[in-house]
């Protein structure tokens, strides 16, 4: 009510009160009543009218100039508005709100002008650039475990990421439970076994062994009977064959769980619905199209999640609970090492083939013969296969039982029958 006593009372009624409380003609807790006001409040209106009585007025004054937006920040706003509502209307696009706090950072960060969030929604609301969003479905937004490496969340997801690209592209990330950390992330052409065999490569050699991996129940991870033709034995059930991704983590002792619905895996919070959306903005503003751009953007906004951003859920930036947890020894993360009897890291990481060995020594995959000069006769043998996009060649290495065999080095398209 202090803020609108201009509003109740003119000057003169409010001088009035007070000359006649100076002269004593009338009691403090009459005027308290009158004019709604506190003690303290008063007593400032007694000092200024003491201090100059004929110039003493309670008209409201500003303490900031009240003055229009600047026209450039007014057009910049509107601009980015209509480029959002562009990516709306675009139907192959995932975008379908209005991001006011993205606009509000291109403006900083881009055109180097500081604007409120509220002054971008009032222009929103009144040029028509706003949407009401359905109410969301209330879940659990909290962490499930207790250390870093305790569980990581693995995904991918597939959208026209770049809407001035000519395809859709996979997003395939990784991220830490506890701090909420993205481990990796990589957009790639085509999600194979191979590119999610690479996203595990990267975590365990950045970071450690994890004690789980969590994952839905795509035929990448797991094995389920009855959809999985290519690999169907009617006599093999859902996890009696395992998935050549789960056998990589099977040499480092890592433990696979899967969601059993989408909407089981929606249980858990993803940062991912943050990263896509801002890389779509981002790529659009900057008319990228090609997939090496597009990277180089996402890595972006990897580094400004993780060591910027507050998380809600965790209430902290993902690095520091990261790095706090692990300053307390509190991690699972397990260092890596080849175990014998493997060689090296490409005995680990690779696409796995079993073959017979023919009379001369030789083994055939995709009509290409192999001659593998140590191998025993009539038996099978593994082929551990390590491809490499740039070079354009694979490394086979032959493994029978626990002994290697040797090595070879073939072209990627000899061997276009391996999912990679």
């Amino acid at each position: 009510m202090t803020k609108q006593l201009h509003k109740n009372f003119t000057d003169d009624q409010v001088k009035s009160l007070l000359e006649k409380y100076s002269k004593g003609e009338i009691k403090l807790n009459y005027i308290l009543q009158i004019l709604r006001i506190k003690r303290r409040r008063f007593f400032e209106l007694l000092a200024r009218y003491k201090k100059d009585p004929d110039n003493f007025s309670i008209q409201y004054e500003r303490k900031t100039i009240n003055r229009k937006i600047d026209p450039d920040i007014e057009t910049n706003i509107i601009k980015e508005l209509n480029t959002e509502k562009d990516l709306i209307q675009a139907k192959e696009v995932p975008i379908r709100w209005y991001n006011y706090s993205y606009i509000k950072d291109i403006l900083e960060n881009d055109y180097h002008q500081k604007v409120s969030l509220s002054t971008i929604i009032n222009r929103a609301k009144t040029n028509g650039f706003y949407l009401t969003k359905p109410e969301r479905k209330v879940h659990d937004r909290e962490v499930i475990t207790n250390y870093p490496g305790e569980l990581i969340q693995h995904d991918s997801s597939h959208h026209l990421f770049a809407p001035y690209a000519d395809r859709k592209w996979y997003l395939i990330t990784s991220l830490d439970d506890y701090s909420r950390l993205i481990l990796y992330a990589c957009l790639v052409e085509r999600e194979t076994t191979w590119t999610n065999i690479i996203a595990l490569k990267v975590v365990i050699l950045g970071y450690g062994i994890p004690y789980s991996y969590y994952v839905d129940s795509h035929s990448i991870y797991r094995f389920v009977q009855g959809r999985d033709s290519n690999w169907r034995n009617h006599y093999k059930l859902t996890d009696e064959v395992e998935p050549q991704w789960k056998q990589v983590l099977n040499d480092c002792g890592i433990k696979a769980i899967y969601a059993l619905s989408p909407q089981a895996k929606g249980k858990i919070e993803r940062p991912y619905g943050w990263i896509q959306d801002r890389l779509v903005r981002a790529c659009y503003r900057k008319r990228i199209s090609d997939i090496n751009q597009a990277q180089l953007v996402l890595n972006s906004l990897i580094q400004e999640y993780n060591h910027q951003w507050i998380h809600s859920t965790v209430g902290e930036i993902p690095y520091m609970r990261f790095q706090r947890a692990y300053a307390e020894n509190k991690s699972l993360f397990r260092e890596f090492a080849v175990r014998p009897p493997y060689k090296s890291i490409n005995d680990i990481f690779c696409l796995r083939v079993d073959r017979m060995v023919n009379s001369y020594r030789k083994v055939s995959i995709n009509n290409l013969e192999l001659r593998v000069p140590s191998a025993p006769l009539h038996e099978r043998i593994q082929l551990r296969i390590v491809p490499d996009k740039e070079s354009g060649l694979s490394e086979v290495r032959f493994w029978h039982e626990d002994e290697f065999l040797g090595s070879q080095k073939v072209n990627n398209s000899d061997l276009s029958l391996v999912q990679f």
